[in-house]
């Protein structure tokens, strides 16, 4: 080609031409294969740089989640998933930053001779800027540089507690090893660190800043699906000793698990039952151990009391079939052996990313058991020493002038029972006789199908409610009267084996003795009429009576029967006012099912008994809480919606806001009775929304000035000095506080007609 440009110029080229063409061409070729090469190379460079990018980011959210239960953080101590991670940000920054470097150094080694560039020519800048204010990045933390933990005004409002626990950290975080290994070494940034991240006093924003949130590994999560399946059941209920301590509570669920599957069923086709997160749930039956001393499992066949057992039974077939993972036990040692598995179960550093369980389940005697194996480390399933994952079953309910121990201490009230600084509403009772408390409640069984329901003929009959015969002492002009228009029949357990002991049941009383279930609903579906007593308080045989047909007579305490006058209720944790046996049946059932009487008036007993037979209507009626169904439906709400481990101060979500109003009293009136007044529930959850003077004022209170009180009437306004009364101590909220010059503010939430506990829409 270049001979070819000579000929057609006319001119033969020479050496000098030659030599230039060629180097020409030669310098082409190098521009053009160097374009080439540093584009691939650019290409394959920005390549591997984002696959290390991605890689590296898989990785440390893989560590992260991998890490969940490490306190994460750069005061955690040593070993920990941030030390981790923030080492490999900085090997990583290190790594492409040499590789940006030798991307150059060869560049110009390479090109450097053809174009005279310098190695000075070509620096890399690393501008490391952090783009968060105030947040410094992994290697400053590296090298020593302290963050910002200063509480702003917000955070003090939000978590008001945190400030508190700071000022005790810097006094005792020496107290105890534990402290030391979580990371704290006596700053500031250290106490607020483990504060939030551990035991959730304080935000997490007060230490980095903004908070970034891992996104949770949906495939992780495991969800609650319905079971079915009784034998599945039966290997979780086993005994844990020759005592047979659960022989009556699986014989009950075996029973009524053909009713329990069809109303779980049922329930699944009213409401969507898909997506709830399966529980690990603990239930300790402590009534139930040798150390209660009770022995309950000794007399479960002999007569003694049976409505614990009843509650407990319905629990565990309620919690099984809701599709929660179960673990059962019943004595201290059983409970020592799970705790003793918790790490560091004796350390007062209270994490609660290390418990195997999502919620307790046990009694007042269980709960005094885990006090004591867990010793110390109490406090990690707590806040202010109250487990926020328990749940105690408390039949008659605990108010929360007797739970918070200090209180009832200064007060002089603090009892056996009482003292025990939960939040009320984890007390869970058998009936609904306290907002304060949860009604977790039970099902009443119904033994007859509808076939042989059919073939039973009312006789005229009345049945007495009472197994045991010092109940039916001093109650004889009484019986006679009723004896005088109906046959009287009894189910009493007569002790044989009792040498010398004179008997009480009238001899004209037909006594069947204890009777299996069946038997025992046979003879109240053929009883126009169960007779109460007075005595046992509250107990499920009066439901059970109403839901076979017969007639409940209730019998009316005046003055009302409470721990002042009445020796049963001495030492109870509560002050509660009955004002007949069964409280529930004559406030929520009434007439014609049950008739609220003074037994001993005896004309009053004669005209109410020949009423009742003239009327001559036997109708079964179950109220629909008291179902299978609307157990389920009322324990799956809680499950799915009761928070007590919520830590930062804000608005209650649960009720919602849609189903409380905020009710200005009458003076002398507790929460209780206003909200009643008005067709409402009170709602203790949501008395902090409305602790204040702003609140007061626009729900009608015409105070000038207000204070801050500790104990169980406020918020209130004070009739007599014209003052706002807002409640300083949180665990003191409550619904039955009253006083004769008060005006109390309440929470009235509506409720469902046949489901007391839930407002309307909180079902679901």
């Amino acid at each position: 080609m270049a001979i070819t440009i000579w000929r057609l110029c006319g001119r033969a080229p020479n050496s000098r031409q030659l030599l230039v063409t060629a180097c020409f061409l030669f310098l082409f070729w190098c521009l053009s294969l160097y374009r080439v090469t540093t584009i691939n190379q650019s290409r394959e460079s920005d390549l591997l740089k984002a696959e290390i990018i991605r890689l590296s980011e898989n990785y440390v959210r893989a560590l992260a989640r991998e890490n969940s239960d490490i306190v994460d953080g750069p005061y955690a101590g040593r070993f920990t998933a941030y030390d981790l991670k923030k080492t490999i940000a900085v090997l990583l920054e290190s790594m492409l930053d040499r590789i940006d470097h030798l991307e150059a150094k060869v560049n110009i080694t390479r090109l450097g001779g053809l174009f005279g560039l310098s190695s000075n020519s070509s620096q890399h800048q690393n501008n490391n800027v952090n783009p968060a204010k105030g947040i410094i990045n992994a290697e400053d933390v590296i090298n020593g540089v302290t963050e910002e933990c200063a509480l702003t005004a917000e955070d003090k409002q939000l978590f008001p507690n945190c400030e508190g626990k700071v000022m005790w950290m810097r006094q005792m975080w020496k107290s105890d090893p534990c402290y030391g290994a979580y990371g704290v070494d006596g700053s500031e940034c250290s106490f607020v660190m483990y504060l939030s991240e551990v035991e959730g006093w304080c935000p997490k924003k007060a230490w980095r800043g903004k908070v970034q949130i891992i996104p949770e590994d949906t495939k992780l999560i495991r969800y609650a699906n319905i079971s079915t399946d009784i034998e599945e059941l039966m290997k979780v209920l086993v005994d844990p000793n020759e005592r047979q301590g659960y022989a009556w509570i699986r014989m009950r669920i075996r029973r009524m698990w053909p009713r329990f599957s069809k109303a779980m069923k049922s329930l699944q086709l009213k409401q969507d039952m898909n997506g709830r997160r399966k529980k690990k749930i603990l239930v300790h039956l402590g009534l139930l151990s040798k150390q209660s001393g009770w022995k309950f499992a000794e007399s479960q066949f002999k007569g003694g009391p049976l409505g614990e057992l009843v509650q407990w039974s319905d629990l565990v077939a309620t919690l099984f079939l809701l599709g929660h993972q179960l673990t059962i036990t019943s004595e201290a040692e059983q409970l020592a052996g799970i705790l003793n598995k918790l790490p560091a179960a004796n350390s007062p550093c209270q994490s609660r990313k290390e418990l195997p369980v999502d919620i307790i389940y046990t009694d007042i005697v269980g709960l005094r058991q885990f006090k004591k194996h867990v010793k110390g480390g109490y406090g990690k399933f707590s806040k202010i020493q109250n487990s926020c994952l328990l749940r105690i079953v408390d039949s008659f309910g605990t108010e929360p002038a007797y739970n918070l121990r200090s209180w009832a201490k200064a007060h002089k009230i603090l009892t056996t029972w009482g003292g025990q600084d939960l939040q009320p509403q984890q007390f869970f009772t058998m009936f609904p006789h306290s907002p304060d408390n949860s009604f977790m409640g039970f099902v009443v069984e119904q033994h007859l199908n509808d076939t042989n329901v059919v073939k039973i003929e009312r006789r005229n009959q009345a049945l007495v409610y009472g197994k045991n015969e010092y109940m039916w002492e001093g109650k004889a002009a009484y019986l006679e009267v009723i004896k005088s228009l109906v046959e009287i029949h009894g189910t009493v357990y007569i002790d044989t084996e009792a040498k010398n002991k004179t008997h009480t049941i009238p001899s004209y009383v037909n006594n069947h003795g204890l009777l299996n279930g069946e038997d025992l609903h046979t003879l109240l579906r053929q009883s126009k009429i169960f007779i109460g007593l007075g005595f046992p308080y509250e107990g499920p045989a009066p439901l059970e009576a109403i839901a076979n047909g017969a007639v409940f007579i209730n019998p009316k305490f005046n003055p009302p029967h409470s721990s002042k006058n009445t020796k049963f209720f001495k030492g109870k944790p509560t002050e509660r006012k009955l004002t007949s046996q069964h409280p529930y049946a004559e406030q929520f059932l009434g007439e014609p099912y049950v008739y609220t009487i003074d037994i001993k008036n005896i004309q009053q007993v004669k005209d109410t008994v020949a009423r009742i037979l003239h009327r001559n209507e036997f109708h079964p009626y179950m109220p629909y809480e008291y179902t299978e169904e609307g157990m389920l439906q009322r324990m799956n709400a809680y499950i799915e919606h009761q928070n007590f481990c919520q830590f930062q101060k804000q608005p209650a979500k649960w009720p919602p806001n849609s189903a409380v109003k905020f009710i200005l009293g009458e003076k002398g009136v507790s929460c209780k009775d206003a909200c009643w007044a008005k067709n409402l529930i009170c709602d203790p959850s949501h008395f902090r929304d409305i602790n204040s003077k702003e609140s007061l004022l626009e729900n009608g209170a015409t105070c000038a000035q207000s204070k801050e009180i500790t104990g169980i009437l406020y918020p209130s306004f004070n009739t007599v000095t014209n003052e706002c009364e807002i409640q300083k101590e949180e665990f003191l909220f409550s619904c039955v506080g009253e006083h004769l010059e008060l005006q109390r503010l309440c929470p009235c939430r509506n409720y469902i007609k046949v489901q007391t506990a839930l407002c309307q829409g909180c079902e679901v």
